[in-house]
């Protein structure tokens, strides 16, 4: 059984293993109480140690997918039932894609795949601010953040050419907190904003639970479509424009400077607050357009977030804005959360002043760009129809060209691969026959058949087409 473990991908022996093993028993549907290739084939055949193969299986023991017996070897584990909410859990709502306990690979997700992380890194953080630092363990944080942590933002920002003082940073939740604190603090129910058509749904959700109406935006290959928001702003009078500049969630598509520069002049001409969300900002592959740096934070809140990037538990994001309105972030944040953990923040400044935090990215970049551009190369064979090309991050917004869209799901189900519906990233959730594809996930066996039962029904498909119409 070759898993073709790579020793240069910055992912340690042992979680490949467990990651390449569990996904082969997932994609293969092995059975319960099937038996497991011996320790030491296994090593032999993917050239590794036998301590390697074993510590594997012994993470797959504890993580309930194999069994051990004694003298006979491991086994594939017996599937353990166990109650779950409703719709929530299980469902085919947009909170699906959290359920860690389903089995399908999750090729719509927007975050990456767990043998992706590094967790000897963040770890050794983790132990180091605990010897360090115990208040951490114990006390809140400060209501602006920790300013350890706020000092190596503005020092990250100030390579972007975001030029800031840390008054006018406040660490959050993560991204999702970010933008909740700035609906919170800054529009009332009523109150109407402009958002990104296709776009972030949490955001589309976010803004209905607070009473907030929407008027969309079309996304296209180059930013916002121009002369859409010129007609909208001259019938209308939006207080907001929420904006992913680069790598936009779905499209992973990035603003042009033209684009950029006319929104700057667009919000000056009808008082609009421009609020850009950067989340992706981390994974940046060469030049690219940020409106803070162009505007100095005059018209533009910009946030972003560590979650993508370092871990999702963190939850360690941040929103840069005038000292004014940072002010009343901190009232609202105190009000409604407090604070952020502490220790969390403390882990986050000690990855980034010790260098770790700057060797992920340049590894995950790495990786990222292959992946994208295997990602393009399948698309283009299996006659997929791609949005705009990215040139960077983690989506590709693409649908098959000759495939109704329940075909396409009947294949995903059947291949144990889970999709995002792109109705969920339309403002109103009208149908929408495009997908978010994540390229971090499309060397996983069961999205490479997912991608070859799509091309054949595809060419099948066409086939059939062309007969009837001649």
């Amino acid at each position: 059984m070759d898993l073709n473990i790579d020793r240069n991908a910055g992912v340690p022996v042992i979680r490949q293993l467990e990651t390449h093993l569990t996904g082969w028993i997932n994609a293969q549907r092995i059975r319960p109480g099937a038996r497991m290739p011996s320790i030491r084939s296994l090593a032999q055949e993917n050239g590794v140690s036998l301590s390697s193969v074993i510590k594997a299986y012994d993470r797959m023991v504890a993580s309930g997918v194999l069994e051990s017996r004694h003298g006979s070897g491991f086994f594939v584990a017996q599937q353990r039932s166990c109650p779950t909410e409703p719709d929530v859990e299980t469902g085919d709502g947009p909170w699906s894609l959290f359920d860690n306990a389903s089995t399908q690979l999750k090729l719509g997700c927007g975050w990456l795949p767990d043998a992706w992380r590094d967790d000897t890194d963040l770890g050794q953080a983790i132990r180091q601010v605990v010897r360090s630092d115990s208040q951490a363990l114990f006390n809140y944080s400060t209501p602006l953040g920790f300013a350890h942590l706020r000092q190596h933002i503005q020092k990250r920002l100030g390579l972007i050419d975001i030029h800031v003082d840390p008054r006018q940073i406040i660490t959050t939740q993560g991204a999702s907190h970010g933008l909740d604190l700035l609906v919170r603090t800054l529009l009332k129910p009523g109150d109407l904003v402009l958002v990104e058509s296709p776009g972030y749904y949490n955001l589309f959700n976010l803004l209905k639970l607070h009473g907030v109406r929407t008027l969309a935006v079309p996304r296209t290959a180059e930013g916002p479509d121009i002369e859409s928001l010129e007609r909208l702003l001259a019938r209308h009078k939006p207080s907001c424009f929420f904006i992913n500049s680069m790598y936009q969630n779905p499209t992973g598509t990035s603003l042009t400077p033209s684009v950029a520069y006319r929104l700057l002049q667009l919000a000056t001409q009808h008082d609009l607050r421009l609020i850009e969300d950067d989340i992706y900002a981390d994974f940046q592959n060469g030049a690219t357009t940020r409106l803070a740096a162009l505007d100095g934070l005059d018209r533009v809140i910009y946030l972003a977030s560590f979650s993508k990037t370092l871990s999702s538990s963190l939850r360690i994001g941040y929103v840069v804005a005038p000292p004014d309105i940072i002010q009343r972030l901190a009232e609202v944040k105190m009000v409604t959360g407090i604070g952020c953990s502490l220790l969390a923040e403390n882990v986050v400044a000690t990855l980034l002043a010790n260098g770790a935090y700057r060797k992920l990215l340049q590894r995950l970049r790495q990786r990222l760009n292959k992946q994208m551009a295997s990602t393009l190369r399948l698309l283009d064979k299996g006659h997929w129809e791609v949005f705009a090309e990215p040139t960077g991050g983690l989506f590709v917004w693409a649908r098959p060209r000759h495939l109704e869209n329940g075909q396409v799901q009947q294949i995903a189900r059947e291949t144990q691969v889970q999709l995002s519906n792109g109705a969920r990233f339309m403002p109103a959730g009208e149908a929408c026959d495009w997908l978010r594809l994540n390229v971090a996930y499309v060397q996983d066996v069961r999205a490479q058949r997912f991608f070859q039962r799509v091309e054949e029904e595809s060419f099948c498909s066409h086939r059939l087409e062309r007969s009837e119409r001649y």
